[in-house]
């Protein structure tokens, strides 16, 4: 099956080709046709199926550009995921103008108000920082038409409940409600029978969720030996991008100062960071800049990296739901990915629980020997030292021919979205459709211009005046 069966506008179908979608996954291929029809939908889907894609085409191909209130509100458990999702929205309405806007905590709420008078129509944020934007009237849920909740177990562990809820019961109800989940429990199909409408049960087949080529293996090691051995596991395997997941931020801490000191490269996240810091951390292990992240289970929360090859379970996660979490970090995307758990000889009963949780024993791994790590030892010494190959992010070949313009000119000179759609789509070779994303604020305007005809309009802009408004124009920087 393609995605040009799927009745999607062209714009659309344009930019995911050049996002490099070729085939829409089972998910997508289940939802997108049914989330069309405005139809509630529960579905159970692992992470790591293409699920964000699933809701985020229809979704964009739903909403009206023309309207300039949010028409749909996507809730993530974390904001890495909120920002990730946000982008994928970006990418997939990029050339039907759709704007998304990500809502989060630890980050200026001064800020996001502003970006909220903006014309916005879709917002993906966290259930506390989207609440609050509701109650304090900076965000207005009046022409919502379409809810997701992503990631709703993830949601309910995290303790969201309570806020989920209550946006649910501030919102239209008459609206299309999709709830996305990799574990369907009692709570998320009491939630599903009271908040939405008949939903469409969408299960993702048993073979593609096994789809990820994932070996699992567990070794029980003594604490105080955990570190000797994570080395001659990491020179025997030598992945070229692994995440070292730990119970805690002080344990991630100390372990990255560690493997630090031995020459790995090596960098970390957990939640007493900056939210700042931990987008950046992300986005350089996304690029390949370094190969061993260090992580609590904040990081396993929906983060969508393609080329993990080693998940390692420093500590034991103490919920079954974390491990699952986790390990989907792994084999993602059709590749292949392992899963080693370290367990101590105490936490026996936890790696049962998962066993049970997952539905089969992790077997046991083979003993690593001094002769196995001597003879990988000088690869691994070479990989260390050799700089990681960066890989390019999934938007790049459509950000290609797209430049981003600035003008010294916004509302306070009464300019509007059609002002400048009106005068630059009057330059010669220049239509309406090379015209992107046109964000407007008191006293500066940017305006996306596509396919390639960013130097055209930028030249042709110096000397044409806008709302009979001669405007400073510059290419905007990052």
């Amino acid at each position: 099956m393609h995605f040009n069966e799927l009745k999607l506008d062209e714009k659309i179908l344009r930019a995911i080709e050049q996002l490099g979608y070729t085939e829409p996954t089972e998910v997508q291929q289940k939802v997108i046709p049914v989330a069309l029809k405005k139809q509630d939908i529960l579905v159970k889907s692992k992470t790591g199926s293409g699920k964000t894609a699933a809701f985020a085409t229809p979704l964009c191909e739903l909403v009206e550009w023309e309207e300039n209130k949010p028409q749909a509100l996507v809730l993530t458990p974390t904001r890495e995921l909120a920002v990730q999702v946000q982008e994928d929205i970006t990418n997939i309405g990029r050339y039907k103008r759709i704007k998304g806007l990500a809502l989060y905590g630890k980050s200026p709420f001064a800020k996001q108000k502003l970006a909220l008078k903006q014309k916005t129509h879709i917002v993906v944020g966290t259930p506390g920082r989207v609440l609050d934007h509701i109650e304090k009237g900076t965000l207005d849920v009046s022409k919502i038409e379409y809810l997701v909740i992503d990631e709703a177990d993830e949601m309910l562990n995290m303790g969201f409940l309570e806020q989920v809820t209550s946006i649910i019961k501030l919102l239209p109800t008459k609206r299309t409600t999709m709830l996305f989940s990799a574990t369907l429990s009692i709570e998320i199909k009491k939630l599903s029978s009271k908040y939405m409408n008949q939903p469409v049960s969408i299960e993702n087949d048993v073979a593609e969720e096994n789809a990820p080529d994932i070996e699992h293996v567990k070794y029980v090691v003594q604490e105080e030996l955990k570190l000797s051995f994570l080395e001659k596991l990491t020179i025997i395997e030598n992945p070229d991008s692994c995440i070292i997941f730990c119970r805690t931020k002080e344990r991630v801490e100390q372990l990255v100062d560690i493997l630090d000191e031995k020459g790995y490269t090596a960098d970390k996240i957990h939640g007493g960071m900056m939210q700042e810091d931990r987008f950046e951390v992300m986005d350089d292990f996304r690029t390949g800049d370094f190969r061993y992240l260090i992580a609590t289970d904040v990081a396993a929360r929906g983060i969508d990296i393609e080329n993990i090859t080693h998940v390692v379970h420093y500590d034991v996660p103490l919920e079954q739901e974390s491990y699952v979490h986790r390990t989907g970090r792994t084999g993602r995307a059709g590749r292949s990915g392992k899963s080693i758990m370290m367990a101590t000889p105490y936490e026996d009963k936890f790696v049962k629980e998962i066993e049970e949780f997952i539905g089969f024993e992790i077997p046991t791994g083979p003993a690593l020997s001094a002769e196995e790590v001597a003879k990988n030892r000088a690869a691994f010494d070479v990989k260390m030292q050799e700089q990681p190959e960066l890989k390019k992010s999934k938007s790049e070949q459509l950000n290609a021919n797209i430049t981003k313009l600035y003008f010294n000119g916004g509302k306070k000179k009464k300019l509007r979205a059609v002002d400048f759609v009106g005068t630059i789509a009057k330059i010669s070779g220049v239509s309406a459709d090379d015209i992107g994303i046109i964000t407007i604020q008191d006293n500066v305007t940017y305006v996306e211009i596509l396919n390639g005809k960013g130097p055209l309009v930028l030249k042709t802009m110096r000397n044409t005046t806008v709302k009979g408004k001669q405007l400073k124009v510059h290419i905007a920087h990052k």
